[in-house]
């Protein structure tokens, strides 16, 4: 997916996605947790946003979590064998095209060497995106992909656009190829896998070389095939890698797309991995057997703001 100058300039977006589990008996309990809304950030201003569930919630409460994301909390005890969750919002998005040229200031050794500096990012954030999480380990597999790509003398703005370009070109994007239990150390022998196995990708080899990353979920406007409308409901969630740079700048960078974020990419959430961003997950108590999820996603363009 190629980058335009037009691919930076202010849009309006409006959002809407519809989370619905369908049961074959009656749950007579749900407790979910899940991040339903957008956020706000340096590049993005929500406008109006609803949530709606059905059935009606005895509990719709919120809470910003440790990174700053809206986390929900929904309990229904109406007895159901249908239940849905719908965000529906507007949103301005702007992103500034990353300054490569400016990055190369900085090579790999130093940007890592000035997080720990008074330019970096206080010493909890640091610790969060540097270390280890649940599905982000740092062995010698990655340690390995990092130092071929990320070496210390290495230019930083150039060696993030190959990071990304390099799991662009060397695995195949791959619906079932993975789950979410799958390892790094797993996705670089296959050598294939989807949005979120690149950014974990991305993020351990980041990690391994002393940068902070983080995980960020959300959406990216797409587009039908030539000649074809875009049908309801045909867009997905997304999920990309963010590395702090020096003078405090967060740098988005999207290895699944081969390019650094754009105006086209709409955030709801970010934290260490995907665990930490789940669109919902919770428990229910059913005698149901089977069961079915269905997601719908609609990223549509308004006209732009002012």
């Amino acid at each position: 997916m190629s980058q335009r100058e037009e691919d930076f300039v202010p849009r309006r977006y409006r959002v809407r996605h519809t989370t619905t589990y369908d049961y074959d008996a009656d749950v007579v309990g749900c407790y979910e947790r899940g991040f339903l809304s957008l956020r706000d950030t340096p590049h993005q201003q929500v406008v109006s946003l609803d949530v709606d569930v059905h059935p009606e919630p005895d509990i719709l409460a919120t809470h910003l979590d440790f990174f700053g994301n809206e986390s929900y909390y929904v309990e229904v005890r109406t007895r159901h064998t249908t239940f849905s969750a719908t965000m529906t919002a507007q949103v301005d998005v702007e992103w500034p095209k990353t300054d490569v040229a400016q990055l190369n200031q900085w090579t790999i050794a130093q940007a890592a060497a000035l997080v720990a500096g008074p330019e970096g990012p206080d010493p909890v954030t640091a610790a969060a995106y540097l270390l280890p999480s649940p599905l982000i380990e740092l062995g010698p597999e990655v340690e390995a992909f990092a130092a071929r790509l990320l070496p210390p003398e290495r230019p930083l703005g150039e060696a993030l656009a190959d990071l990304f370009g390099t799991i662009y070109r060397e695995f195949d994007y791959k619906k079932g190829a993975t789950s979410v239990k799958t390892t790094l150390p797993e996705i670089l022998a296959l050598r294939a896998g989807v949005c979120q196995d690149f950014a974990h990708l991305a993020i351990g080899a980041l990690r391994s070389v002393g940068l902070p990353a983080r995980y960020v979920s959300g959406y990216i406007e797409t587009f039908p095939p030539p000649g074809q409308e875009k049908l309801e409901g045909s867009d997905a969630t997304h999920a990309w890698a963010s590395v702090w740079t020096p003078g405090g700048q967060w740098v988005d960078l999207d290895p699944t797309n081969d390019h650094f974020a754009d105006s086209r990419y709409v955030v709801t959430a970010w934290g260490r991995d995907f665990r930490d961003v789940s669109p919902l997950k919770g428990i229910i108590f059913t005698e149901s057997k089977k069961s079915t999820m269905d997601v719908a996603v609609d990223v549509r363009r308004l006209p732009a703001p002012g």
